[in-house]
Order: structure tokens, then sequence, then C-alpha cells
């Protein structure tokens, strides 16, 4: 079985992924699998231009096929010098826990949506590389989906977003979704797993 390493200690982008790569053949272990840390500085301009220097720097540290990941967050009507961006995570210089997080949007929305709910698009990055040393990178977005002011009690852990965070397809919180009906949804993200088996296949894997 090929494997390639995620360049992440995120357990929900794991999963993510996990699975369906699996059913390619393909092992999808994180740092923490290997017992291993990266000391990188995001400091990319894109979430391609961060999912490059992650994937290329576990490339290095480990020798083995290795993958990063970034993605971007943009909220209608949020003026421009609060829009999360690259930064999810951290406002004004300090990481936020996932309560942190919740609490933090839900404010954005409060001030900035209309009738509790603000439209929002993700914009993600990201990098392979391959044995060779060469990579390869990918992009797409989603924009089928609102916050809202009102948290659901379900947390996705390292995803608090989804709690707050609803399908217009559905109506139903993200956290609140299951498998199937993301499936339905084309939410299979499955371009991108192609993308993943390509890469991870194109060269001879230790």
């Amino acid at each position: 079985m090929k494997q390639i390493v995620f360049a992440t200690g995120n357990k929900a982008k794991v999963a993510r992924f996990y699975n369906k790569l699996l059913k390619n053949d393909i092992e999808l272990v994180s740092i923490k699998d290997l017992n291993i840390s990266l000391d990188v500085e995001e400091n990319g301009k894109t979430a391609i231009e961060n999912a490059i220097i992650k994937a290329r720097e576990c490339y290095e540290k480990t020798g083995l096929p290795s993958m990063g990941m970034d993605d971007t967050l943009y909220l209608e009507g949020v003026p421009e010098e609060l829009q999360p961006g690259l930064f999810v995570r951290r406002v004004n210089g300090k990481t936020l826990n996932d309560e942190e997080m919740i609490e933090h949007y839900k404010k954005l929305v409060t001030k900035y949506g209309k009738d509790g709910k603000i439209d929002c698009k993700w914009i993600y990055g990201l990098c392979v590389f391959k044995e060779d040393g060469s990579y390869e990178t990918y992009t797409w977005s989603r924009s089928d989906w609102y916050m809202t002011d009102i948290a659901s009690d379900v947390i996705n852990e390292d995803y608090p977003l989804n709690s707050i965070s609803k399908y217009y397809a559905t109506d139903k919180y993200l956290s609140e979704t299951s498998e199937e009906e993301r499936k339905q949804m084309k939410f299979d993200e499955s371009d991108v797993i192609e993308f993943i088996t390509n890469c991870v296949t194109s060269t001879k894997i230790r």
C-alpha cells in the first residue's frame, strides 16, 4: 500500500480524506502519527502558497510523499480589515480555541449579517510533493453555505465553525450533516481525491 504524509496535526483534516484515499490503496498518515513536528512560517499570501510551504517542509523532513493544505475564508459584508482570509483561527495575533472561534464568528454574523446569517466562501489550496521532489497544486472552493449567529449543540473537534454553518441545500448545520447527505450534495470531493491519487501513483513510492 502506498503512503502519503499529511503536514497537519489536525485529526479532522486527516479524517476528511483518510477513508476515501484508503479505497484507492493509499494510506494517509499525519505528522502526529510519525511523532514529528514541523517548524514552518506560514507567510504565503494565498492558501496555495502556504500549502506549498507546509508540504515542502514535511517532504524534506520525512523523505516521503507529502501533502500540505490551507484555506481562505471570506464573509460577505464584513469589512476587509476584519475578513479572516488566511487567518481563520488567529484574531489580533491570538490563536483561538474551538469555543472562542464559535463566539468570535457569531459576533461577526450578528454585527454584519442579515436576519442572523451571512454568506461565506471557502477557497482551498492543496500541494502534493512527490517522491522525486517535484510537486503539484490544486485549488477548489465552496460557497453554497452560510453562517448563523445561533450555534448547534454538535461540535466537530478541530472544525468548530461547522457548528454555526449551514448548507443552503439542506438548511442543516454542517456538524449535523451526514456523510450520505454530503454525497447527495456532491460534497464527496472526488476531484480532490483523484488529484492526490494521481500525484501519489505518478512516481515510484517507497
